[in-house]
C-alpha cells in the first residue's frame, strides 16, 4: 500500500488486485494474531502511567488550602500540565512514525518519577508548576509509542486493543482520588514521593513490552509476505475529507473533554460545597465517576468493533446530555446515580475517536495518536483554566449548569465523514507496522 497525495490531488491508497485477499476470510496462515500479552501489559503500564497523573488533581483539596490558591490557580496547575504533555505528544508521534523507539517509553516515565518526587517536596507555587510539567512531559512521551504499539498488536481488533489500553488508563486515573483519600490525605503530600514505586514497576514492564516490539514486527513482516507483501483499500479519503473528519473530531474531543475535566479538577469542590461532604468522601465520589469511565471506555471499544465507531460516537458524545441537564438539580444519592451513568456514556468515546482519526489517515499512526492524545492534555488544560476562573467569578454550581449543554456538540456527528471500519479495515490495520514515507 501508498499513499499517493499531489498538488491539488485527493489523498489515496492505490489499490492492487492482489489486496482483494483481504476482502475475503482469511486463511489460518494469513489471520493476524492478537497480541494479548502484550495488550494486558500495556494496559497495565497506562494504569501506572495514569495513576501518577491523576494524584495531581487529587490533591488539590490539600495544596489548596495550604498554599491559599484560588480557582484560577487551581486551574493553572492543571493547565501547566495538560500544555506540557500537548505541545510534546504530536511531535512525538511524528518522530516515531519515522523511526519507531519503543524503549523512548522508558524514558517518559523517568521524567514522570523525577516530576512525582519533587511534587511530594514542593515548598512553592511554582515549584509545583514545574514538577507538573514534568510529569506532563513523561505522558507526552508514553503515549504516542504506546498507541501504535497497542494497535500493532491488535491482530485487527482495534476496538479491543484500544478499549484494553485505554481501561488501563481509566483505572489508574479512578485510583488516584482513593489511594489520595487514603494514603495521602493522612500523611500529607511528602507521601506524593512513595508513589514512585509505581513509575519504577511501570519502567519494568515497559522493558519487557519494548522487548516485544521485534517479535511484532517480524511477525506482520510474515503476514504481508503471505499476502503477496501488499495490503491496500479501496478507500478514497480526499483532503478536504480528512480535514473535515478531524475537524468535527476535534470538536467533539472538546466537548468530551471539557465535562470530563469539570469532575477530575471541579468535582470534590462541588460535593463539599453542595452537600457539606468531607473531603475523603467526595474523593471516593471521584472514584466512582472514574472507575465508571474504566469501565465505559472498554464498553466502547468492544462495542466499536461490533456497530460501527460512527455510532458510538453518536451514542457516546450526545447521548449524556438529558442526565447532564438533570446533575445540577439532584440530590447527593441521584447526583451519584447520575454521575455513574454520565461517566459511563461519555467515557465511550474516546477509542471510537481516536480509531476513526487513524482510519482517516493510517500511514500515520504516532503522530494522530499523539496528536490526539495531546488535544486530549491540551484541551483539558484549557478547559480547566477556564472553568476555574468561571468557578471564582460565577460559583462552582453554576459551572456545572452551564457545562450541562456541552454534550450537545455531539449534533456535529453528523458532518463526520462516513469511512470503512469493519473487518476489513481491521485486518487491514494489522499490517500497517511499518513507517512509510508518503509518495508526492
Amino acid at each position: 500500500m501508498k499513499i499517493v497525495c499531489g498538488e491539488n490531488q485527493p489523498l489515496r491508497w492505490d489499490s492492487d488486485p492482489k489486496d482483494k485477499e483481504l476482502t475475503s476470510s482469511p486463511s489460518t496462515a494469513t489471520r493476524p494474531r492478537t497480541f494479548m500479552a502484550v495488550l494486558v501489559v500495556l494496559g497495565l503500564t497506562h494504569l501506572l502511567n495514569d495513576l501518577i497523573q491523576s494524584l495531581i488533581p487529587a490533591v488539590y483539596p490539600i495544596i489548596k488550602d495550604a498554599y491559599a490558591l484560588d480557582f484560577v490557580q487551581i486551574g493553572m496547575i492543571t493547565f501547566t500540565f495538560q500544555i506540557a504533555g500537548s505541545l510534546l505528544q504530536p511531535v512525538v508521534g511524528l518522530v516515531t512514525d519515522r523511526r519507531p523507539m519503543p524503549y523512548s517509553t522508558i524514558i517518559g516515565m523517568g521524567f514522570t518519577l523525577v516530576g512525582l518526587a519533587s511534587l511530594g517536596f514542593a515548598s512553592s507555587y511554582g515549584f509545583i508548576l514545574l514538577s507538573v510539567a514534568l510529569i506532563g512531559i513523561g505522558s507526552a512521551i508514553f503515549h504516542p509509542e504506546a498507541t501504535r504499539m497497542a494497535r500493532h498488536a491488535s491482530g485487527g481488533r482495534q476496538g479491543l486493543a484500544q478499549g484494553l489500553f485505554q481501561v488501563g488508563g481509566q483505572a489508574g486515573g479512578a485510583l488516584g482520588p482513593l489511594l489520595a483519600a487514603f494514603i495521602i490525605v493522612p500523611h500529607g503530600q511528602t507521601s506524593l514521593a512513595w508513589f514512585t514505586l509505581a513509575a519504577l514497576l511501570a519502567m519494568v514492564l515497559m522493558l519487557w513490552t519494548a522487548g516485544q516490539h521485534g517479535i511484532i514486527r517480524k511477525h506482520i513482516a510474515a503476514l504481508k509476505t503471505a499476502l503477496a507483501g501488499g495490503v491496500a483499500n479501496s478507500r478514497l479519503h480526499s483532503r478536504t475529507t480528512v480535514l473535515i473528519g478531524l475537524a468535527v473530531l476535534t470538536v467533539l474531543m472538546f466537548s468530551k473533554v471539557a465535562y470530563t475535566e469539570s469532575f477530575r479538577s471541579f468535582y470534590t469542590f462541588y460535593l463539599i460545597e453542595r452537600f457539606g461532604v468531607s473531603i475523603p468522601v467526595s474523593q471516593v465520589m471521584l472514584f466512582v465517576f472514574l472507575l465508571a469511565q474504566a469501565v465505559g471506555v472498554l464498553i466502547g471499544g468492544i462495542a466499536g468493533d461490533r456497530i460501527g465507531r460512527y455510532r458510538i460516537i453518536w451514542i457516546s458524545v450526545l447521548g449524556p446530555l438529558p442526565l447532564t441537564l438533570l446533575l445540577p438539580y439532584a440530590d447527593f444519592f441521584w447526583t451519584g446515580v447520575l454521575t455513574v451513568a454520565i461517566s459511563l456514556i461519555i467515557a465511550s468515546a474516546f477509542a471510537s475517536i481516536l480509531i476513526y482519526a487513524i482510519e482517516l489517515v493510517p500511514e500515520r499512526v504516532g503522530l494522530i495518536g499523539g496528536l490526539f492524545y495531546g488535544l486530549n492534555f491540551g484541551l483539558a488544560g484549557i478547559a480547566a483554566a477556564i472553568l476555574g476562573g468561571l468557578a471564582d467569578s460565577i460559583g462552582i454550581e453554576n459551572v456545572y449548569q452551564l457545562c450541562a449543554f456541552l454534550p450537545l456538540a455531539g449534533l456535529l456527528t453528523w458532518f463526520l465523514p462516513r469511512i470503512e471500519d469493519g473487518p476489513v479495515a481491521g485486518r487491514l490495520a494489522a499490517t500497517d507496522a511499518e513507517p512509510r514515507k508518503a509518495a508526492v
